[in-house]
């Protein structure tokens, strides 16, 4: 398929066109580039919202009962799921098929798994480029669901304008919960499964851990009950969302947290290219080869070959 119908189709609403760019962006096509240099200006309007936690934590059923709040409130709504992937075909282990099916007939959502391709922060680079292309189809709301593989999940907070760190009662060691880093970027906390014994007890010790943070802003997090299961808490929840993307926009942290997240995407993008286009250019030659075997034995250090190398290159470029 040409750039060119990839773009007419997804600016004009065609799933089909959306499915195969993001396969194309997890297969780093380079078509993929060229559709999402097009797009760009497209892009920029959805509210997106990261929810991660630990696993158990009823993320799937939560992110189903949010968007379901949010087609009650007649906005339309692009689900990522973030998925361990699988060793052989590097795809998601949990496909979108399997999960989110009271939507699924709903043309109003849209749902991809994406596989996290042994990437140690839980996202795929993929994903911000995926969540791109879902806000140039035109979804008002992206919901961007992590694997929730604890400490790594901490990236989710680059591509997102709220995160939600969900939990559970008597999911374990509480100093362990503080410890991970995903405590430190919430925006909104959830209590999910509120039904189980100790939800109350667990809101108590979250309330208790942000009350002694130093380093809270003007915002402070709130934490909700929820249960996924029954949607109690839900519409709060949304209202929640709400609340805090409008405190974004009026205290002039949106703006700021897309200029972060646009240096952040252009460094990112730039480092990504220049080492694809180093590694191309050194695989395969003798003095590359002899150089790793050279590292084997002991006979040179990685760090000095490394440095070598990257200024042979660059000198090059200069030429």
């Amino acid at each position: 398929m040409s750039v060119e119908k990839l773009v007419e189709g997804i600016l004009s609403g065609k799933r089909r066109e959306l499915a195969r760019l993001i396969s194309l962006i997890e297969d780093e096509d380079a078509i993929a580039s060229e559709v999402l240099s097009r797009l760009y200006k497209n892009t920029g309007h959805a509210k997106i919202i990261g929810v991660t936690g630990p696993p158990g934590s009823g993320k799937s059923t939560l992110v189903t009962r949010i968007t379901t709040e949010y087609r009650k409130r007649e906005q339309s709504v692009g689900i990522i799921c973030v998925d361990p992937s699988s060793p052989f075909s590097g795809g998601a282990l949990l496909g979108d098929r399997i999960r989110m099916q009271e939507h699924s007939l709903d043309d109003e959502v849209f749902v991809r798994s994406m596989g996290t391709r042994g990437h140690l922060g839980g996202l795929s680079r993929a994903t911000s480029d995926a969540v791109r292309a879902v806000d140039a189809f035109g979804k008002d709301v992206i919901l961007v669901e992590t694997v929730g593989a604890g400490q790594s999940e901490v990236e989710v907070i680059e591509i997102a304008h709220t995160v939600i760190v969900t939990d559970v009662p008597g999911s374990g060691d509480d100093i362990q919960a503080i410890k991970a880093g995903i405590m430190e970027i919430a925006d909104i906390f959830v209590v999910n499964k509120s039904d189980l014994p100790g939800a109350d007890k667990k809101v108590t010790e979250i309330n208790a851990m942000l009350d002694t943070d130093q380093k809270m802003g003007t915002w402070r997090p709130p934490v909700i009950l929820t249960n996924g299961r029954t949607g109690e808490g839900i519409t709060e929840l949304v209202d929640m969302i709400e609340e805090h993307f409008a405190y974004l926009a009026s205290s002039g942290q949106l703006e700021a947290r897309g200029l972060r997240r646009s240096r952040e995407e252009l460094e990112q993008l730039m480092e990504y290219k220049l080492t694809r286009e180093l590694l191309s250019t050194l695989r395969g030659r003798p003095e590359y080869e002899n150089a790793i075997r050279e590292i084997a034995l002991r006979r040179e250090d990685p760090y000095t070959v490394a440095e070598r190398l990257i200024t042979e290159f660059l000198v090059k470029c200069r030429e």
